[in-house]
């Protein structure tokens, strides 16, 4: 049993759900809404009002999520907290008071959530379709083939922006309505003539904002209850009409979504304009469908993270012999040490990997330029905390060690940057590498037992193990040396 948590923009929610016969089966959901992004002020700050709506929602998903036996859970994060400046002090909140990380995901991977989540529902092999999904903060749009993504792109625009910014204390006018549109407009326009000529013949939509509003369509009867542009272009007559946000009068649909479907409607009417959609189909899955799935085939070995790796080491021609070994020297070592879990290993292992991606910027400090890629870099399956700590151990793989102040507070994360320096070392030095005749301990220092025939063979290796050694004094961990 699996659990997805999806902190947006508009509202928190969660989904429950289980694997039966490759299909995600939901079977309780729940959903707070308190409206984050309207809680950033002028400076991009959570207001401590918002603060305090966010984390009274965590309370009550943590309630929620208490009486199932969960095998995962997973918490995600969305734009509100990809731009509010003290989204860390928050997010450091909630994770105590919900009791898992709380990882914040980059629009590009937010989209392929939400495209696995429409994929593994609708289970079409071959169809090309496009899948747009409308938050609060920003706008995902995704083109596929079957289960394959051709392209992913967030768009900073989303319901909030569009409401308050447009329409404010919920005056509605055509004036508003052209601005509003010439807005999103100026977001969309320059990637229409791609999405024109995608090739795709199904339109999805997977946000809460789309299928509310094709629910009301259907309900209200506007033009023929079909999702279509010209039914969208009634529903903003009628908007247009009644003149305020708190005149409307449409069945089906809550109060406190009246304000999202305003701004929704900005964006649709822009996209299906400029992307030349007739119609679409709204659908009961996105990134909470897709973080359920993704987090299932992570922990059956299908691991999407693998294959961004291969493809940074193929499209940054790191060479792939040597990065092998390295990798392998790193897990070795670090087994060596026995670490309290499995945590960082596969971190540790797609680190090594990549640890001379920098060279492809610059020989000269490449291990810089490698952790700024990794950090930055648009990594499929990756959260924003697993970059970072990916970047702080290829940034760490030599040199010194203040660098690192901070990182290597868990003693896991110490001997995964140890692992990583020496198995660098011994690539360097040209060691005939054999775990089995070396032994590395870490406890109140760091203890080296390697064979003297090693020091004699390679004449390289005692100069690197003696400025390792001073590099750990200097960071308050003495290394000690020991031939046998």
């Amino acid at each position: 049993m699996f659990a997805a948590i999806d902190l947006g923009s508009n509202s928190f929610r969660a989904h429950i759900g289980n694997v039966e016969d490759g299909t995600i089966k939901v079977f309780r959901s729940t959903r707070e809404s308190n409206r984050m992004a309207a809680g950033l002020d002028e400076s991009g700050m959570l207001t401590p009002e918002a603060v305090e709506r966010g984390l009274a929602s965590i309370r009550r998903i943590r309630s929620f999520l208490e009486p199932y036996p969960l095998a995962e859970v997973r918490a995600v994060a969305t734009n509100t907290f990809r731009v509010a400046k003290n989204a860390q002090d928050f997010l450091a909140e909630a994770e105590k008071l919900l009791g898992y990380p709380i990882d914040v995901i980059s629009g590009e991977e937010e989209g392929r959530l939400i495209y696995l989540g429409v994929a593994n529902v609708l289970k079409v092999a071959d169809e090309k379709r496009l899948v747009i999904d409308i938050g609060g903060g920003s706008t995902e749009l995704v083109v596929g083939h079957g289960n394959d993504i051709k392209r992913v792109e967030s768009f900073p625009v989303g319901t909030v922006h569009q409401s308050l910014g447009f329409f404010p204390e919920g005056r509605i006018d055509s004036p508003s309505f052209d601005d509003a549109l010439l807005f999103a407009r100026s977001r969309f326009e320059d990637a229409a003539d791609y999405y024109r000529q995608a090739g795709w013949t199904t339109v999805y939509g997977s946000s809460g904002t789309i299928r509310a509003m094709g629910e009301m369509l259907a309900v209200n009867e506007i033009g023929d209850g079909l999702f279509t542009l010209e039914n969208l272009r009634k529903l903003q007559a009628k908007m247009i009409g009644v003149g305020r946000l708190d005149g409307l009068r449409l069945e089906g649909i809550k109060s406190e979504r009246v304000t999202s479907i305003l701004g929704g409607l900005t964006i649709l009417l822009v996209l299906m304009e400029l992307f030349g959609i007739d119609r679409i189909f709204p659908i009961e899955a996105g990134l909470r469908v897709g973080v359920i799935w993704d987090t299932y085939l992570k922990s059956n070995q299908t691991d999407r993270r693998d294959q961004a790796v291969r493809q940074m080491v193929s499209r940054f021609h790191i060479d792939e012999k040597r990065a092998q070994r390295v990798a392998e020297y790193a897990l070795a070592v670090y087994s060596l040490m026995q670490p309290e879990t499995d945590h960082f290993r596969k971190l540790l292992y797609w680190s090594a990997l990549l640890h001379e991606v920098g060279i492809f910027v610059s020989p000269t400090g490449y291990h810089r330029h490698g952790a700024y890629l990794l950090e930055h870099a648009d990594m499929a399956g990756f959260t924003t905390r697993e970059q970072y700590q990916m970047s702080r151990l290829v940034l760490g793989q030599m040199g010194n060690l203040k660098k690192l102040e901070g990182f290597m507070a868990s003693q896991d994360l110490m001997k995964a940057v140890l692992a990583l320096r020496l198995a660098v070392m011994f690539q360097h030095a040209k060691v005939g590498f054999r775990h089995d005749r070396l032994k590395v301990s870490v406890d109140s220092h760091i203890e080296i037992a390697l064979p003297q025939a090693w020091l004699d063979q390679y004449e390289t290796l005692l100069f690197w193990l003696e400025r390792e050694s001073e590099f750990w004094k200097e960071a308050g961990m003495p290394l000690q040396l020991r031939p046998c």
